[in-house]
């Protein structure tokens, strides 16, 4: 879940030549087509759900203060490693949970129930639930919201697309993973745009390794991206993870970030990726963050750990 925009914001640019020509007319087909997606604006929210009183909850539930995030990236010892790799292994089967339920009728509310049953069953909080005042136990974002969109009585529809967003602290350490899935049949555009936002976090998962910079991370994700013909958000980024939810941001773009990466550092990779506009405007809620022009966007993520032979994908399949 990635929480904080990045405030270093770059300008875009878009060159409509080759694949990007072509994804632009094939979008703006799609949104003036009557058989174009729903167009997603936050609905009812349910009450906060009740945690188990011997789950171990975040010091950020307990207070209500959330830390100042981390400017650096630890590097985690034997024990911790295990730490994420059992809190990352949940998260993963959690989202595994999820993703079986998504059918078209059901609300984002429902969703959000099952999920955190399924914390609540495995004896793991809900990273999401009230930080920063977030109500719910995943962020669940449709058709054009772009990320930490809030489970509602919307009902899902035929042909949207649905990122779902899983963290869960479980013995100390998050773990934290999402997806986006089709609901129903789903257009063309809609199919590409999904394989496309799995095949730039790979594509930023593929780099990474002990010594190698943490630049090269965006400059594969949106040379990948551009390659199919969309386009990078630039102001959602990855972070570092552990002990802590949210630590030094991990850039999704063409940057200069000239830190290395070392065995034992934890952190997520999780591009969002758009087919019209970059820019994102949050909506009434103060969470909702939805594309400026109503396009559909798209993102994977996972937690990963930098060994001494490269990258350990901590929340894969």
């Amino acid at each position: 879940m990635s929480i904080y925009f990045v405030t270093h914001i770059r300008q875009s640019v878009t060159v409509f030549s080759g694949p990007a020509k072509r994804r632009f007319f094939s979008w703006l087909s799609n949104v003036f087509s009557r058989h174009s997606y729903s167009i997603v604006k936050p609905h009812n929210v349910s009450p906060v759900l009740p945690v188990l009183d011997h789950i171990s909850k975040p010091q950020y539930v307990i207070d209500g203060i959330v830390p100042p995030k981390l400017p650096w990236f630890d590097i985690k010892n034997e024990e911790e490693i295990t730490g994420m790799k059992d809190a990352c292994r949940l998260a993963r089967k959690i989202l595994n949970v999820a993703a079986n339920e998504i059918k078209v009728g059901m609300t984002t509310d429902e969703l959000d129930r099952i999920v955190h049953q399924a914390c609540m069953d495995n004896n793991a909080y809900p990273s999401p639930l009230l930080y920063r005042g977030f109500p719910k136990s995943i962020c669940t974002s449709v058709n054009n919201v772009a990320c930490h969109g809030i489970p509602d009585s919307r009902e899902l529809e035929s042909g949207d697309i649905i990122n779902v967003d899983v963290t869960v602290y479980y013995n100390g350490f998050h773990g934290d993973v999402n997806e986006t899935y089709p609901v129903g049949p789903v257009d063309k555009a809609g199919l590409q745009l999904i394989d496309a936002a799995k095949a730039s976090c790979d594509a930023g998962i593929a780099v990474c390794g002990p010594g190698e910079k943490f630049s090269s991370i965006g400059k594969a994700i949106e040379q990948k991206a551009s390659s199919l013909g969309f386009s990078v958000i630039p102001n959602i980024c990855g972070h570092g993870i552990g002990r802590y939810f949210h630590g030094a941001d991990i850039l999704h773009y063409d940057n200069t970030e000239d830190r290395m990466m070392q065995e034992g550092m934890t952190f997520t990779i999780e591009p969002v990726i758009s087919e019209g506009s970059t820019e994102v405007c949050v909506m009434n809620d103060n969470w909702t963050a939805g594309s400026s022009d109503n396009s559909r966007s798209a993102a994977f993520e996972h937690t990963l750990l930098i060994t001494s032979q490269g990258v350990d994908v901590l929340t894969r399949k």
